[in-house]
């Protein structure tokens, strides 16, 4: 099954590389904010609206005033593909998908997009144009087709990356059982099956490091070299908990798709959850919504189900055993029994099978919304009978 993703690569630039991509970097930085502050000037004062045919107009312009002769020096493709992600970054916020475009800043994460049309990929050699050497790129795993863009990024610690955008083909995974997840804070995930998975707590476990990282930083002079030093081991304590999630989320959720060839999972609003003072670190330290997503994506790629129960639906104060539900139950309560059939029942384990049979009864239904993924719209219970 063809499928397009990225496949991710570090490289160690040379002086001049480094110093061509930094420059690109900032020519897109320029860009995108000039665009986006015409864009927004437009609106406000003429009620006109602008789209890439309008800002691409307004970077030819650009570029033939003497001021700006600079843009010229770079390639002009990672410049028009900024424009193209401001296009998209408005049309999603106008969609309600997105937050409303914000200005790039120079201190942040820096980023260039290539098309075919500005690098050149020839016997595993990858060339950037406006370059006459290839990049030292770490080839970790071989690319299963030419790539169609190529994104360059410096990472605030200093590090290089490439991501080639290619299509790769996956074969379709048969067999395995089906399981409810239950998604928590003490223990990540909590299976139907009884199975237990603890809660790594990536960030608490380096808190004490990046807490030194940052007084330091805080205790230096602005502008200073040494200031510089200290910001960049402040950012490498911070990819060192970016890396550590994703790698324990990737093997998490690549684990339960072949395992599995449905997997039920609880819609959680994580937005709105992130909101409580007293535990919203450890909610975004969990990455519950990463974790869905890797699911959505790699259930597609392999041909396996996912179901999506309603956040409303009440897996947790509802009996696995005879299906009553209702009851009143407190986040202290972490095993309960039933008062109408006697049963006793971890809080967490009992969840995540009431998850899995709402999902079982949604594939029987056929309720589905995209490939791979289906949806509990969490009107029905499970005792419910079918409508004649």
């Amino acid at each position: 099954m063809p499928v397009e993703c990225a496949y991710r690569f570090r490289f160690y630039p040379t002086p001049e590389q480094a110093d061509v991509l930094n420059r690109t970097f900032g020519c897109v930085r320029v860009v995108y904010n000039r665009a986006r502050a015409m864009r927004e000037t437009a609106w406000a004062e003429r009620k006109e609206r602008c789209g890439f045919k309008q800002t691409n107009a307004m970077l030819t312009a650009l570029k033939k005033q003497p001021a700006f002769a600079w843009l010229n020096a770079v390639s002009s493709v990672p410049l028009q593909q900024a424009l193209r992600h401001l296009d998209t970054a408005y049309r999603n916020f106008f969609q309600r998908r997105a937050h409303y475009p914000q200005f790039r800043r120079k201190d942040g994460p820096q980023s260039a997009e290539f098309t075919k049309s500005g690098f050149r990929y020839r016997d595993g050699a990858l060339t950037l144009a406006k370059m006459a050497e290839p990049l030292a790129v770490v080839w970790s795993r071989g690319l299963p087709s030419a790539p169609s863009t190529v994104t360059v990024t410096r990472e605030p610690d200093g590090r290089w990356y490439v991501s080639c955008r290619v299509v790769a083909f996956t074969e379709t995974l048969e067999g395995g059982d089906s399981v409810g997840l239950d998604l928590g804070l003490k223990d990540l995930a909590v299976l139907s099956t009884g199975e237990k998975i603890a809660n790594p707590r990536h960030l608490a476990k380096r808190q004490k490091r990046l807490a030194r990282e940052q007084r330091r930083l805080a205790r230096k002079q602005k502008g200073s070299k040494n200031r510089a030093k200290a910001r960049l081991k402040v950012a490498r304590a911070h990819a060192a908990v970016r890396h550590a999630r994703h790698d324990f989320l990737h093997k998490l959720s690549t684990r339960l798709i072949r395992e599995n060839q449905t997997v039920c999972v609880e819609t959680l609003l994580v937005k709105g959850m992130l909101k409580a003072k007293r535990h919203s670190k450890s909610i975004a330290d969990a990455g519950w919504g990463e974790l869905i997503r890797m699911l959505a994506y790699k259930a597609a790629w392999y041909g396996r189900t996912l179901v999506k129960i309603d956040r409303f639906y009440p897996s947790t104060k509802t009996c696995s055993a005879c299906g009553t539900t209702g009851h009143a139950l407190t986040l202290s309560d972490r095993a309960w029994t039933c008062p109408d059939c006697g049963a006793h029942h971890d809080r967490d384990h009992n969840a995540a099978r009431n998850i899995l049979a709402a999902g079982l009864a949604v594939t029987a239904c056929g309720e589905g919304v995209s490939p791979g993924v289906l949806r509990h719209s969490g009107q029905s219970s499970m005792k419910q009978e079918p409508a004649p």
